[in-house]
């Protein structure tokens, strides 16, 4: 018996080429500042250091200072009308939320039995009807 074999051409060496990276000039230059024609010292003004309280309090509309109690800090609190708003929107929502989850908790517990039910007797018609 005699074994098949094959006979290979011999390697030809194929010479790749090299292909150089790119280079580009990027231009630059160097920032040149030109102050303006007319440039003068600021005349220094002496003057003596205040303390914070003697700065006027500038008003805002709707909001009321508060001291700080042991400090000598205040610290801005919006209006009476502001926070009973913002109190009775945060409860209201938060209420509608959990009435929401409670309901459809309640919802889902009382369907499951039915659609149980009705997928049960959906899939024994069906599989009625393929015999």
């Amino acid at each position: 018996m005699e074994i098949p074999t094959i006979e290979l051409p011999p390697i030809k060496e194929i010479e790749t080429i090299s292909i150089p990276l790119p280079e580009a000039y990027v231009p630059y230059y160097i920032p040149m500042v030109v102050p303006p024609s007319d440039l003068q010292a600021e005349e220094q003004i002496e003057g003596e250091a205040s303390e914070e309280t003697d700065k006027p309090e500038v008003k805002q509309p709707g909001i009321k200072q508060i001291d700080i109690p042991f400090t000598d800090k205040q610290m801005p609190v919006p209006e009476t009308e502001i926070l009973v708003t913002a109190t009775t929107t945060a409860v209201v929502s938060v209420a509608a939320t959990l009435t929401a989850t409670a309901a459809f908790k309640y919802v889902v517990t009382a369907m499951k039995p039915i659609l149980k039910t009705a997928w049960k007797k959906l899939s024994q018609n069906s599989r009625k009807k393929v015999s």
